[in-house]
């Protein structure tokens, strides 16, 4: 089975396990959810989405937000871990996204990485959620499990997005990353991956290596 045959049988199983590829942060706005994105570093989705409705609440357009008090938004974070950092950065990412880009978030990868925080992982997310263009969401689910089923080969984001993006159908590739979050989840976690109940065998080369051990 060549990789994009592999991709293929991976897109499609996990199609009918999860039909509804979304993302798991709550937002309303674009640039809710690239604020929402920089806030889940190092902190899980369900408790970005319990932050998030008062942040837009108290700040509800990238104006309000360019012209709050670091500290204020500190306040409203702190729960999400490194608060300091991302606080500066929400601050900082409005007040560009307000001079530079007349308040509209962008729509490349380029110009998105060049806001204060934003990263390649959070711009692809926009690109994809946002703009509906072929993305590909290099978080630790989507590292993680690639290289178990054998599409990837590294650890690195950057690599994995380029390997990704060679083997899968640009049309795919964007709901195939929300449900490797929700794959990851439930099945293929980190520490204790339920390999017995996974769908994925028919595509996982880790699970042929096992099987292959236990001959």
């Amino acid at each position: 089975m060549t990789k994009k045959q592999r991709a293929q049988t991976a897109i499609e199983l996990l199609k009918q396990r999860y039909p509804d590829g979304v993302c798991s942060l709550t937002y309303q706005k674009p640039h809710e959810l690239m604020i929402a994105t920089r806030l889940a570093a190092q902190c899980t989705d369900a408790r970005v989405n319990l932050v998030t409705p008062e942040l837009f609440s108290r700040y509800p357009t990238v104006e309000a937000l360019a012209n709050a008090r670091v500290e204020d938004v500190e306040e409203i974070i702190k729960s999400c871990g490194l608060y300091k950092t991302k606080a500066k950065d929400i601050v900082a990412l409005s007040k560009m996204l307000l001079e530079q880009y007349g308040g509209v978030v962008p729509d490349t990868i380029e110009e998105l990485t060049k806001l204060p925080g934003i990263g390649r992982k959070t711009a692809n997310l926009v690109v994809g959620d946002v703009y509906h263009k072929p993305a590909v969401v290099c978080d630790t689910h989507c590292i993680r499990i690639t290289n178990r089923l054998g599409l990837s080969d590294t650890k690195d984001p950057a690599k994995v997005e380029r390997q990704l993006r060679e083997i899968l159908p640009p049309e795919e590739s964007n709901d195939f990353c929300h449900r490797l979050v929700l794959f990851g989840r439930d099945i293929c976690q980190a520490r204790s991956p339920k390999c017995e109940e996974c769908p994925l065998h028919s595509c996982c080369g880790q699970w042929g290596e096992q099987s292959k051990g236990k001959k």
